[in-house]
């Protein structure tokens, strides 16, 4: 029986619209601090601003973190190298969480790590499960195993 208290058995097409709801969220939370950094804060301040946190490496850190969440967030919207992108950012996440936000508790009004965990979360299950169907990723997916085959 599919029902969506069985997501296990539920409808394949329902599962890839939760997958496209996931990845455009997450990707538009990524553009919009990543743009933070970049255009209001500047790679500069947001590096001297790793710095005052004991982030390693503030300088590279900061182009970093900037380009993954502006540039990732951009393909996570169009579901292109998902799981990468996912990855890349969940990893920046964990290092947020631990370095900077868990010092300060839970509530992200108190400046914790609320936030970065919900995000770390849905993007290690987009690194998991990868983009869905309604993704550039599912569109050339079948491009690459027609090429694979005719290889073998």
């Amino acid at each position: 029986m599919r029902t969506l208290l069985n997501p296990a058995a539920a409808a394949p097409a329902l599962t890839d619209l939760a997958l496209l709801i996931a990845r455009v969220a997450l990707g538009v939370i990524l553009v919009a601090h990543g743009w933070q950094k970049f255009d209001e804060w500047t790679v500069a301040g947001t590096a001297a601003s790793f710095e005052g946190m004991g982030v390693p490496v503030p300088s590279a850190s900061a182009v970093i973190v900037t380009g993954a969440e502006l540039v990732g967030g951009v393909l996570l919207i169009l579901g292109l190298l998902t799981p990468i992108v996912a990855l890349i950012n969940a990893v920046s996440m964990l290092v947020a969480l631990f370095l900077v936000h868990a010092p300060a508790g839970l509530f992200v009004s108190e400046g914790g790590y609320e936030l970065v965990l919900a995000l770390f979360a849905g993007l290690i299950i987009l690194a998991a499960t990868g983009a869905g169907r309604f993704s550039l990723d599912r569109l050339i997916a079948p491009a690459r195993r027609r090429r694979a085959k005719v290889r073998a």
